[in-house]
């Protein structure tokens, strides 16, 4: 009985060892190209928010950090800058809409440095389905409405829903989460008016993390 005890303990063993074995191999053979297609979604989304004929260089690898209350929370927010001949003239930065209906809303906004909006999108939310889930893209064009338009101020009245007197428009039984989104947008455009004076100084994605 004890005999027969150890060999099925040492059968487990081995059997145990060779599936972890064989995890560590798939995993190994997998990383590289999971870490390739995540790159190419990021990219991808990168694309949404700065056109690609915006910039040449690679706005993944100009990763930076800032943390400013104008990006809706002191969270560390990231940011990729775009050059054009080596000049700054676009970010897509990480940016935090905090008053959404069902809590914060985490969005990636393209701007240059002037107060206009290159594009926009929601990366993040806990909206209500079928109401507040239509800042999504795949649900509705409404966060597309962002490009082009262009931040005249802190008191520009058109950064606004139409409920509230602004060009935005709102959706029908949810106002606070269009509301918000429109804010945040507004506030990072104009946080992003301030950054020329301070992109020598942003620390880099990665350092002291």
């Amino acid at each position: 009985m004890l005999n027969t005890m150890k060999r099925h303990g040492i059968t487990l063993a081995l059997f145990a060892a060779g599936a972890t074995g064989l995890t560590a191999v798939v995993n190994a053979l997998t990383e590289t190209t999971i870490a390739h297609q995540a790159a190419l979604q990021q990219k991808a989304l990168l694309n949404q928010v700065v056109p690609a004929e915006y910039y040449d260089n690679d706005m993944q690898a100009e990763c930076y950090v800032v943390t400013d209350s104008a990006l809706g929370n002191l969270t560390p927010h990231r940011l990729y800058l775009a050059r054009k001949d080596n000049k700054p003239v676009a970010v897509a930065i990480e940016t935090t809409a905090p008053d959404g209906y069902s809590g914060a809303i985490q969005l990636l906004v393209g701007a240059d440095f002037k107060g206009n909006v290159l594009g926009s999108r929601v990366v993040e939310h806990h909206e209500t389905p079928g109401l507040g889930d239509k800042i999504e893209l795949r649900l509705s064009d409404w966060i597309t409405h962002f490009s082009g338009k262009h931040v005249d101020g802190e008191q520009d009245k058109r950064w606004a829903v139409k409920k509230d007197g602004g060009d935005f428009d709102q959706f029908t039984g949810a106002t606070i989460t269009p509301r918000a989104v429109v804010r945040a947008v507004k506030n990072t455009a104009l946080y992003l008016e301030t950054l020329p004076a301070k992109l020598d100084s942003l620390p880099v994605c990665g350092e002291n993390q």
